[in-house]
């Protein structure tokens, strides 16, 4: 070949310069592309060999190996892959915009159909020039008779190319660094990056250092490899230890023969796994496995608590596994990392196109080949194939955590604490998910038991199925039958109540007073919950949630006539308004069946989800306390105490009892303000030395 010195033909005018600046986000982006383009190189050979195009040397080891060169401002990445000839190098290299693989596909297409194969070389040659100044290529093709070639460009739209010197076929490139990228020849550098992009490329990757002096390590005879350089043989003196005999006298017993050890040149190490987990059928994997690949990728040392193997050839190609961590209180401190691959090359972590925003909360790795990915690889096209792809991660996860509930009910609840922050923000995210897991989302009761929403809800609508027919019964035989239909019409229209609690030590309280008749109550303490109980409640009409103290149930009170209580309720009312000095509160008169609860606060829930709502915009200079302020006070009519104050309404000890057990039931409601929890503590103080005197 005479030596030729040209322009490199490019598709667009000025194109160079933004390749080589603006193509990629990362600028070590390009060890990825030298190093996936090798791989590839060294696939499509194989692929030549077993459809008998070309054989392969008997002692043939698929290889990338990378050297650093600090002292000369260099790096070299070399395969041992189907190299290129003259001709490839002008088409693939000195016309940019030409990829290798179309050409390399149409050709095989009819026995190479089941792999998508990324192009030898294309754009992704080019990032090169992110870094270096300076780019050499040495190449030998596998064709009979081929030659070597040698290509070299510094970074401008020139090139020289001339005959070579390469012996071995395949691919050395060789890029001299410029002075602001001199990192990437630094060998720990150099490693992390590789480990970042490379960890599980299906070709072995070795890295080493330009003249770097010569490391050892000692093995047994019997595991000698024809490879290995044996530098000397050393033998190991026996080992003896002084030990009692059956007499008891002491003697010096060999407790480890001597023994031959060979010294050889220190067998290099790939530094990533060429056959990672997620490539495996799930039924040849351990649970070990699968625990040490989580701690080997995400360095959490904490166990996941269980795991989906994703495995999918139609109509899409893709492999994954993603773990469930265990997941913090706080909502807002939850960080995940799902990691994208496209034939075992990464990609990015958390893309949103592909991956679910819920699943996010998620670690994993997905592998998907098929994806449409754009010049640099490193974002999608956000097309419907990638919806597809998304929804169909969505599905799985649903499937396995509705299959968890169905047929492994007790490790389902041991770990719903941790996931229950996931479900819950993957139900307010997607919709379909949220149909999905409808039924199979767990509410923990005041007993601390799990139960489904059907399980809630059954006892619920028996209950007030027996309520309205035991009503229907003691109605007028006189009723009319449209008067009934309209009463059964009005019942359907009813939503069940489900009662919850934000905080058992806060509603106290209300709980006992539950438990005592018999009620039950969910625990909805996290931050999340808010906001997905109201989603729950606008995608279904059925039923409708109630904090336990938004108001006073007619299970805890007894019976009694309007008439019973107007006297009492007229004048413990004006004690009350009087002493209070509180015209935003309502006042009302019940008869507790627990006397000894002297009265209650209550809040509507849609004072209270004003409130909550108003809270996350008090940064913003709005006071939540002036939204929703409907609170009632209930005074229950059987108490001692209450029973007192109307009693002796003119007593001077009066309105210092009525602070006492208004404060006394906002306890039970939430914490008092600093300043009323100073008048409080005062008032506790005087009362107590009341009895005093």
């Amino acid at each position: 070949m005479s030596n030729k010195h040209g322009s490199l033909s490019i598709n667009s005018d000025n194109i160079f310069p933004i390749i080589k600046k603006w193509l990629y986000s990362d600028q070590d982006i390009f060890y990825r592309e030298l190093v996936s383009n090798g791989c590839d190189a060294i696939t499509k050979l194989k692929k030549l060999d077993m459809m008998g195009e070309y054989t392969l040397p008997a002692d043939y080891k698929p290889k990338l190996q990378i050297v650093v060169d600090p002292d000369n401002k260099k790096v070299t990445i070399t395969d041992n892959g189907l190299g290129m000839t003259a001709d490839e190098v002008e088409e693939y290299i000195n016309q940019i915009a030409f990829s290798g693989a179309t050409d390399f596909i149409e050709k095989y297409k009819d026995k190479a159909n089941e792999d998508q194969i990324i192009g030898h070389f294309g754009l992704g040659f080019y990032s090169a020039f992110m870094v270096a100044d300076e780019v050499h290529i040495d190449t030998l093709s596998y064709k009979k008779d081929a030659s070597a070639v040698h290509w070299e460009c510094d970074g401008g739209t020139e090139f020289d190319m001339t005959d070579g010197i390469k012996e071995e076929v395949g691919t050395t490139i060789t890029l001299f660094l410029n002075e602001d990228c001199l990192e990437y020849a630094n060998e720990y550098r150099a490693r992390e990056v590789l480990e970042k992009y490379c960890s599980f490329m299906p070709t072995p990757i070795y890295l080493s250092k330009a003249n770097a002096p010569e490391e050892y390590e000692t093995i047994d005879p019997a595991d000698k490899l024809d490879t290995d350089t044996v530098i000397e043989t050393i033998v190991e003196e026996a080992k003896t230890e002084e030990k009692e005999n059956e007499n008891g006298e002491k003697e010096i017993v060999e407790v480890s023969p001597a023994k031959e050890k060979l010294k050889i040149v220190k067998r290099p190490v790939a530094l990533n796994d060429t056959t990672p987990l997620w490539t495996k059928n799930p039924n040849d994997c351990t649970e070990e496995e699968y625990k040490e690949f989580y701690r080997n990728v995400f360095h959490d040392y904490k166990e996941p608590l269980f795991w989906i193997h994703l495995n999918m050839d139609y109509p899409f190609n893709l492999k994954g596994i993603l773990y469930f961590p265990k997941i913090n209180t706080e909502y807002d401190s939850i960080e995940g990392t799902i990691k994208l691959y496209n034939n075992q090359v990464f990609i990015a972590d958390n893309i949103k196109e592909v991956i679910p925003e819920f699943l996010m909360l998620l670690k994993g790795v997905i592998d998907c080949p098929d994806l449409p990915l754009n010049v640099s690889r490193s974002a999608l096209q956000n097309d419907g194939f990638v919806k597809k792809i998304s929804e169909y991660i969505t599905k799985k996860v649903a499937d396995k955590l509705i299959g968890m509930c169905k047929t492994e009910k007790e490790s389902y609840e041991k770990y719903w604490d941790d996931i229950s922050p996931f479900i819950k923000f993957g139900c307010l995210k997607d919709e379909k998910f949220c149909d999905k897991m409808n039924d199979y989302i767990l509410f923990k009761n005041i007993d601390d038991k799990y139960l489904t929403l059907p399980e809630i809800l059954k006892p619920v609508e028996e209950e007030e199925k027996t309520e309205n027919e035991a009503t229907s019964d003691t109605s007028s035989e006189e009723a009319t039958a449209e008067e009934n239909k309209d009463s059964e019409e009005e019942y359907k229209d009813e939503r069940s109540v489900i009662y919850y609690v934000t905080d058992k030590n806060q509603q106290s309280q209300y709980i006992n007073l539950f438990r005592e008749q018999g009620m039950d109550a969910v625990i909805l303490d996290h931050n999340i919950d808010s906001s997905f109980i109201t989603q729950l409640e606008r995608r279904n009409d059925k039923y409708k949630f109630m904090r336990i103290d938004a108001d006073v149930t007619d299970t805890l009170t007894e019976e009694s006539s309007e008439d019973e209580l107007k006297d009492a309720t007229e004048t413990l009312k004006e004690v009350f308004s009087k002493a209070l000095n509180n015209d935003k509160l309502t006042i009302q008169v019940q008869k507790l069946k627990n006397a000894d609860t002297p009265s209650i606060i209550t809040l509507s829930e849609e004072g209270r989800r004003m409130q909550d709502m108003m809270k996350m915009y008090a940064m913003g200079g709005m006071d939540a306390s002036m939204f929703g302020g409907d609170y009632t006070l209930t005074l229950n009519y059987n108490n001692a105490l209450v029973q007192y104050i109307l009693n002796n309404k003119d007593s001077e000890h009066v309105p210092m009892f009525c602070e006492q057990l208004y404060d006394l039931a906002m306890l039970s409601n939430q914490p008092l303000a600093p300043e009323a929890m100073t008048k409080f503590m005062k008032r506790s103080n005087d009362i107590m030395l009341l009895l005093t005197k």
